[in-house]
């Protein structure tokens, strides 16, 4: 089976997409289908999350290009920058995936739709929305999302 081992941080002329929520872009070493029915395998070092736009390079030359398939999350707006800050400390106390300036602007959060953390939001004066998007939640502490090589 053709594998996957290289990521490019962008495509240019993929040969096909695969289409992902955030969870299924999460992976080591798994056997994906793309889109058109390219089916590879992926085999990386480690696990990482795939983000929207990069390249999967198979053994054969051909990029496949990662898409966030759409999501059922909460867009959560603040009032302001300080409040912004408040808003994102408490989801990050419950250390749940957050996805920060997404969306309508830069004070607001996504997060996967919980509706225990909702009525807490609304609760700390936040405004919550249901909307269907990409999630593409801020890497960790220890998530080497950007090299400086």
């Amino acid at each position: 089976m053709i594998a996957a081992s290289t990521i490019l941080d962008h495509t240019n002329n993929p040969a096909d997409t695969i289409t992902l929520d955030e969870t299924a872009r999460h992976r080591r070493r798994v056997k994906m289908v793309s889109d058109g029915g390219i089916e590879f395998l992926l085999d990386l070092p480690k696990a990482k999350l795939l983000r929207h736009g990069e390249g999967l390079v198979l053994d054969d030359g051909r990029v496949i290009e990662v898409v966030a398939a759409p999501e059922e999350l909460f867009e959560v707006t603040a009032r302001d920058a300080h409040h912004l800050l408040q808003l994102a400390w408490q989801l990050g106390n419950r250390h749940l995936p957050a996805q920060i300036g997404a969306g309508s602007g830069s004070g607001t959060i996504r997060i996967r739709r919980d509706e225990v953390i909702r009525d807490m939001l609304l609760g700390l004066g936040a405004d919550v929305k249901d909307i269907s998007g990409p999630f593409d939640p801020e890497g960790g502490a220890y998530d080497q999302r950007h090299s400086h090589d």
